[in-house]
């Protein structure tokens, strides 16, 4: 995944950047709550790690603007703010998880697991089943295989990407031939009798992939 991570604690950043990149996301690191205005501004990023005390906007004002400005990208804080006010309210703005300093990188990463697919060798893990973008192969845990069709892999690969968001309409279309709503409704539906997705259709707008 694409993350973007706020720690003013630059061994601590190093370190966490390290790991998680050895893992196979990628992270960009900056050290004040104004950074990530400048960043999210600039590019989209799939998670927010977020440290609650730093430089010049603190970790929970961070995530309130980005909620204000609808900004859907899941953040998890980490922060040694272990009293159950802070831990609350990091969770009332928004965030999906809460780690206390100090911690072990990898549960951090097994935090992420538990949330957001997992990306291991160039595929996508989610629930049962992992899933090849570039191939469109699906392999299941029971150890079945399928082969999606281009129009199917790119569709089943924007939602993946986009887990937790709604994806409109128009968007999701620009994978068909011949774009329509209708189609779009059958292409989904085919995917979802084919695979344990958990897709939601949110009327005149879109389709949200929720987490496994």
């Amino acid at each position: 995944m694409e993350i973007l991570l706020l720690e003013d604690d630059y061994n601590l950043a190093e370190s966490l950047r390290d790991y998680l990149e050895l893992e196979g996301h990628r992270v960009e690191s900056v050290a004040s709550g104004e950074a990530v205005f400048d960043r999210t501004f600039e590019r989209r990023f799939d998670l927010y790690i977020l440290d609650i005390n730093v430089p010049d906007v603190d970790g929970f004002e961070v995530l309130r603007f980005l909620k204000e400005a609808d900004d859907t990208t899941p953040a998890i804080y980490i922060s040694a703010m272990s009293d159950i006010a802070s831990i609350a309210r990091g969770f009332d703005l928004g965030a999906v998880d809460y780690l206390k300093k100090p911690f072990d990188p990898e549960e951090l990463v097994l935090r992420i697991r538990r949330f957001f697919p997992e990306r291991e060798r160039g595929t996508i893990r989610y629930g049962s089943f992992r899933f090849d973008p570039d191939t469109g192969e699906v392999h299941t845990d029971e150890g079945e295989r399928y082969v999606l069709g281009e129009v199917q892999r790119r569709i089943l690969g924007t939602l993946l990407r986009r887990i937790g968001e709604v994806v409109p309409y128009d968007e999701l279309m620009e994978a068909m031939e011949h774009p329509s709503t209708n189609g779009l409704r059958v292409t989904i539906a085919k995917l979802k009798k084919k695979l344990p997705l958990a897709i939601e259709a949110v009327r005149g707008v879109g389709y949200r992939l929720e987490n496994a």
